[in-house]
């Protein structure tokens, strides 16, 4: 990896300023505040966003809403350029951000970008998820921090430095086994507690089959006593249907009996009927022949009839007449009102339009009063008139009705006369049917007589049935008793075959959770005897493989940056130890300059031991140094020349405010402060 430049808007203490990276070494200076640390600051926010902790109002310059960095640089001939922004909001958050590589950009997420960015570097997929320690440990960690981690407590620098290998796996795999195993025993626990009672299951099993067996036998001599008792209700029931079958005969026979007795009395009926009919017809005769008819009577009658209604026609002729009359000379009336009214109203003549004389108009109205009394005169002797044709046609109309009445007597009459043969000839008829009717009167009694002889044969199979249907309702008990024994049997034959299976498959089951308890008891005894103690053999090999390695660079780098009257080595917690004349000194008791030589070189090893390590990461060509020097003295100044000398890397950057340190690189980057903006010179 290469870095070429970096753009900062509203970052920290920068408003708008662009720094480029030229290869080699290069000291970014200035007076302490001047916005040196902003830039390195810039370039880790640019890779990795903000880290967890870190505040947006960390970055984002004060009083601005909206900050960006845009952070070009180089990896595997790759040309890449990153664009991060800060947005003030109710807090100041990540907003847009994308990534060009060869000129093709991407607006992806704040996760996207720091995925993509761990696999442009080729970090370890497992440090996608945790802070950015690889990059802080491998390129920038500001001098301080390097110094807190020498002091902090030992376990936590171990278990940093352990995920700074990657080699925190092991303790997880040590406490996934022990977790694992906890589980397994809480397991066994539980399995125990099933499994004891496999023996008593087995017993009981035996036990049941047996009475399975016993319960076989007494299930055959149920069945047999069932069978006899259905054979004998059966032999039963066959009697009880053959008596039955009597009496439905004599039910048969009584229904035949009132049958017969009911179509004698509806024949006595028809007789009695007849003979009605036979009077009335007679009373008929006796009047039609008393009765006196005259053809001629009829004739006449219609005759008068026919003289009549051409009277009522000429009447009816007349009194529309008259009203027509009367109507005709009511509009004349009313004709002459209207002109009688016209004339009053009129002065001038519409014709030759001179004045009309009040003469002449009077005798005009005279004249025409005069024709209104004649027609009033008129009316009333034609309302006259109207009024006698009114009263004759009324005599008219009740002298048709009583014509027509007296014609209709006389058909009456003549129709009597026409059926006196018809009606003796019915009474013959009805005489008849009632010597035959008699006769079959006869003949049904008779069968009656029949009949009830036969049925007092079969009275007695009454009392036979009563007996059967007692005999049948005992043995019909009986066999119903027997049939529940047979079911209840059965029923427990059953029961008990389902507890013997669901025995089987718990002994079945329970056995196989013996097996799986054996099994998870070797599991258990492998995990804590043998896999543990090879995954704990494993790591202490690798933690004392490592601890070599990073004390020997260690010391190597320590021993260039102070006098040889020091030794320094690390214990297995990783702490440095520094020994003077066989003395083992404490860290807070060494000088300013000591303790930052101390710092430096544990930096520089761990970065060696993890570039080393992790040999495919592309960040082993650059390191970042933050205030390397603070507290050094002039000669440990002229020593710093010879570690840098020694550090082989394509890219360094240091930041210092030492101005000697400006003759042992290459490039130099000055920047300042002016009006509170920090610029570049």
């Amino acid at each position: 990896m290469k870095l070429k430049k970096i753009i900062l808007e509203n970052i920290r203490s920068y408003k708008n300023q662009e720094v480029e990276f030229p290869e080699g070494s290069i000291l970014l200076s200035g007076d302490i505040g001047s916005g040196k640390t902003s830039i390195l600051l810039g370039i880790e926010f640019a890779l990795f966003g903000l880290q967890p902790g870190q505040k947006g109002s960390s970055l984002l310059r004060n009083g601005e809403n909206k900050g960006s960095v845009v952070l070009e640089f180089e990896i595997d001939d790759k040309n890449i350029l990153i664009e991060r922004t800060l947005k003030r909001g109710k807090s100041i958050s990540q907003e847009d951000c994308s990534i060009t590589i060869n000129h093709e950009k991407k607006e992806i997420s704040v996760m996207e970008l720091k995925s993509r960015v761990l696999e442009l570097l080729n970090y370890p997929k497992e440090f996608s998820k945790k802070q950015n320690l690889l990059y802080k440990f491998t390129v920038y960690t500001p001098q301080e921090e390097m110094k807190e981690i020498i002091l902090q407590d030992s376990e936590m620098r171990v278990n940093t430095l352990r995920h700074i290998f990657g080699i925190d796996k092991y303790k997880k795999i040590l406490e996934n086994a022990s977790v694992l195993a906890s589980k397994i025993r809480e397991e066994k626990r539980i399995k125990e507690n099933l499994v004891l009672d496999l023996e008593q299951d087995k017993l009981e099993l035996v036990s049941k089959e047996n009475e399975l067996e016993s319960k076989h036998y007494n299930l055959a001599s149920v069945e047999k006593e069932f069978f006899l008792k259905a054979e004998e209700r059966k032999k039963i029931q066959e009697e009880k249907d053959l008596i039955q079958e009597k009496i439905n005969e004599k039910s048969k026979i009584q229904g035949e009996v009132e049958k017969t007795k009911i179509m004698i009395s509806n024949k006595e009926d028809l007789i009695s009927g007849n003979e009605k009919t036979t009077k009335q017809l007679s009373l008929q005769i006796k009047e039609s022949e008393d009765a006196r008819f005259d053809e001629t009577e009829i004739l006449k009658l219609e005759e008068e009839l026919k003289t009549t209604k051409r009277q009522k026609t000429d009447l009816n002729d007349l009194f529309i007449k008259i009203s027509a009359e009367i109507n005709s000379l009511n509009s004349k009336n009313q004709e002459n009102a209207e002109v009688k009214a016209r004339i009053g109203s009129v002065d001038v003549c519409p014709t030759c339009l001179q004045e009309v004389n009040v003469l002449y108009k009077n005798n005009i109205l005279a004249k025409i009063n005069l024709g209104i009394l004649e027609n009033l005169k008129k009316i009333e002797a034609l309302n006259s008139e109207k009024r006698n044709a009114q009263i004759h046609l009324s005599e008219i109309d009740m002298q048709i009705d009583f014509t027509e009445k007296k014609i209709q007597d006389c058909n009456i009459v003549k129709i009597k006369l026409q059926n006196i043969n018809e009606k003796k000839s019915r009474i013959e008829e009805l005489k008849n049917s009632n010597f035959l009717i008699q006769k079959e009167i006869k003949d049904l009694q008779a069968k009656i007589s029949s009949l009830e002889k036969l049925l007092e044969t079969l009275e007695k199979f009454d009392s036979l049935h009563e007996e059967k249907q007692k005999a049948f309702d005992i043995a019909m008990k009986q066999e119903r008793l027997a049939e529940i024994k047979t079911a209840e049997l059965k029923k427990e034959i059953e029961f008990f075959n389902r507890q013997i299976e669901e025995l089987k498959e718990k002994i079945k089951k329970t056995a196989e959770i013996k097996r799986q308890l054996n099994y998870l008891a070797e599991v258990e005894s492998w995990i804590s005897k043998n896999f543990s103690v090879l995954i704990s053999a494993i790591e202490r090999n690798v933690m004392i493989k490592l601890k070599k390695q990073f004390s020997e660079l260690f010391s190597e780098w320590f021993s260039m940056l102070v006098s040889e009257s020091f030794n320094v080595r690390l214990d297995d917690n990783f702490t440095p130890v520094i020994e003077q004349q066989d003395y083992e000194l404490d860290y807070s008791y060494l000088s300013g300059g000591e303790r930052t030589a101390v710092a430096l070189a544990y930096r520089l090893a761990l970065n060696q031991v993890i570039n080393s390590l992790l040999s495919k990461i592309k960040t082993k060509d650059i390191v970042v140094l933050d205030e390397p020097t603070d507290g050094f003295s002039s000669q440990q100044l002229d020593k710093l020349r010879d570690v840098l000398a020694q550090l082989n890397v394509k890219q360094l950057i240091i930041v210092s405010h030492e101005q000697k340190i400006e003759s042992f690189v290459e490039n130099v980057i000055r920047f300042k402060k002016v009006n509170g903006i920090s610029v570049k010179e």
